[in-house]
């Protein structure tokens, strides 16, 4: 009963009784705030699903000491923007008050709410070095900390998932419908990993979804300039410089001759 992110915390909500807008974000198969373990683009048919709900606001002061201040920024799909991964021994990292799994819900005043990842990472990038900015953060609610992962393989109703086969994923898209696929190939992996590294390096986000779009576009783009032609047709709000394509190009090249 559901196409898309939005979609499933629509159907989380109405299940328990709560707003769509309480949850965070989802996990598969583990109850901890695990970033690695992040519903993205893709739902295994036989994982379970762990929705994250709001916890406590807090608001937080940081002076931007150095050009970066060390944050990974990723999307839940949902209009919020929250934080993945923070560097060790960044500025963030020396700010105790803020944590992986926080999300970012307004910068000295201004709501961030519906605010792209990669927007919100620019707007931060952009501030000038030397600056005390304020943070508005909710953390996600701790209520299963003490719970252990899930293990094996069974569905929520007891029994295997009667699409495809037990290696079926759902692929979900922002734009366009959802999709029952086979499980990715080892090149579409390597691929997906190595341009949301990309992300990572050059834009301060990781976002798995966009990264599969990516390597859909350029599995059969037969130059850079097909590539950044389809990129732009596509994904043109995030106005990708001209060296990252080139690097978007390699990777794929990379994966498909199986290079690591």
């Amino acid at each position: 009963g559901f196409g898309n992110v939005r979609e499933l915390y629509g159907k989380i909500g109405e299940a328990f009784g709560i707003p769509a807008s309480e949850v965070l974000f989802c996990t598969l198969n583990t109850p901890q705030v695990d970033m690695e373990k992040l519903l993205g683009g893709q739902i295994g048919l036989e994982d379970f699903i762990f929705a994250h709900t709001r916890g406590r606001q807090k608001d937080v002061q940081v002076l931007k000491s150095e050009e970066a201040l060390g944050l990974t920024i990723t999307d839940n799909g949902a209009g919020y923007a929250f934080i993945k991964r923070i560097r060790e021994g960044s500025v963030m990292a020396r700010t105790p008050q803020v944590g992986v799994g926080d999300v970012l819900e307004a910068l000295d005043g201004r709501s961030l709410v519906g605010t792209r990842h990669f927007e919100v990472a620019r707007l931060l990038q952009e501030l000038p070095r030397g600056h005390r900015f304020r943070l508005r953060l909710t953390e996600p609610r701790r209520a299963w900390d003490g719970v252990g992962p899930r293990s094996g393989g069974v569905s929520a109703r007891g029994g295997p998932p009667q699409v495809l086969s037990g290696r079926g994923t759902l692929r979900l898209r922002s734009r366009g419908p959802a999709t029952l696929q086979e499980q990715p190939s080892a090149f579409e992996e390597r691929a997906v990993a190595k341009v949301d590294d990309l992300l990572e390096s050059y834009m301060g986000i990781r976002d798995s979804e966009l990264a599969a779009t990516m390597v859909e576009l350029g599995r059969d783009a037969r130059d850079p300039d097909a590539l950044a032609e389809a990129l732009d047709a596509q994904l043109g709000d995030f106005a990708f410089p001209d060296e990252f394509v080139f690097d978007v190009w390699g990777a794929i090249g990379d994966a498909k001759a199986g290079r690591c």
